[in-house]
């Protein structure tokens, strides 16, 4: 996991750097949108740093979580404010709110948000990590992988895959038909993983009920996880859609420059490498814990495909 960690953080440092200052990308930033960019920059970091100290005082590490679905629609309607309310960066800052709220009462059944805003349920992989990785039970060491990794890696690319609104906004012109395809294809990638979420929280629930009151797990609830529904066609059909998702707000900036690569593709990329890894993760964890896991990864692709 440490060389995973150290090559996640070495892709978004050297995708940064590829954007800024080599001459594969060009980047034509008005006066107007080089100011946006660089207020979003500083909300980007002041909400990594307070990410680090919350997480340091409260030891709850899931202070990112609570973020992840929320600042995407800062950023973006702070772009679209910017922009004197450009009509593709309405489409596309509205899309954004439909997907941070609903993925918000997602995360909010599960206990993640409270009335204390740093309190609430912690991803039990970040626990898990600390047990099995012997660098982890270091407090140092693990402080310096939450300042480095979980609140500034991960918040930076929150903020990165949130930056194609600012291309489109960057390539300018008016609504395409290309625009509502795009649109239309987010939106139902939205519904897909709204099912998705959906049919895995009544498993888990009707699960821990059965548990609850001692009841005799049987059929598919014996399995321990869910291989019904769209999770016959992917262990993480969830996880496809968001990364889907992102790639499809792409493309608003291919629709607007013209441009079928642009510097703001880095963000989606690194998502997909994130998600790689966070899933194979879980899936470790998800192998010692369900005997018939095993059998679930040999039948059934990781995402779609593969």
């Amino acid at each position: 996991m440490i060389k995973q960690t150290l090559l996640l953080i070495t892709t978004i440092c050297v995708a940064v750097y590829l954007v800024l200052y080599s001459d594969i990308f060009e980047i034509n930033f008005s006066s107007t949108q080089s100011e946006a960019f660089y207020n979003m920059l500083y909300l980007y970091l002041g909400a990594a740093s307070y990410c680090f100290i919350a997480g340091q005082l409260t030891k709850n590490y899931s202070q990112v979580d609570r973020l992840w679905s929320t600042i995407p629609i800062i950023y973006c309607w702070y772009f679209t404010y910017s922009s004197g309310m450009d009509e593709r960066l309405i489409l596309m800052s509205t899309l954004v709110s439909i997907w941070g709220i609903r993925l918000s009462f997602n995360f909010a059944r599960k206990g993640g948000f409270t009335l204390i805003p740093w309190k609430g349920a912690e991803d039990y992989r970040w626990e898990v990590l600390q047990k099995e990785i012997p660098q982890f039970k270091d407090s140092l060491n693990w402080s310096l992988f939450n300042f480095f990794f979980i609140c500034f890696y991960q918040m930076g690319l929150i903020f990165l895959f949130s930056l194609p609104i600012l291309s489109a906004w960057e390539g300018g012109g008016e609504l395409t038909y290309l625009d509502f395809i795009v649109g239309g294809l987010m939106l139902s990638l939205i519904v897909i993983q709204t099912i998705a979420d959906e049919q895995q929280h009544k498993y888990q629930t009707k699960k821990y009920s059965l548990i609850k009151v001692n009841k005799v797990l049987e059929g598919n609830f014996k399995k321990g996880f869910i291989d019904t529904g769209l999770w016959k066609y992917s262990r993480h059909p969830n996880y496809t859609c968001e990364q889907l998702i992102w790639i499809t707000f792409y493309l608003f900036s291919v629709s607007s420059t013209g441009k079928f690569i642009n510097w703001s593709i880095i963000g989606c990329l690194l998502l997909v490498i994130l998600f790689y890894f966070s899933a194979k993760f879980s899936e470790g964890i998800s192998s010692k814990k369900y005997p018939d896991y095993k059998n679930y990864q040999k039948n059934t692709p990781m995402f779609i495909g593969y």
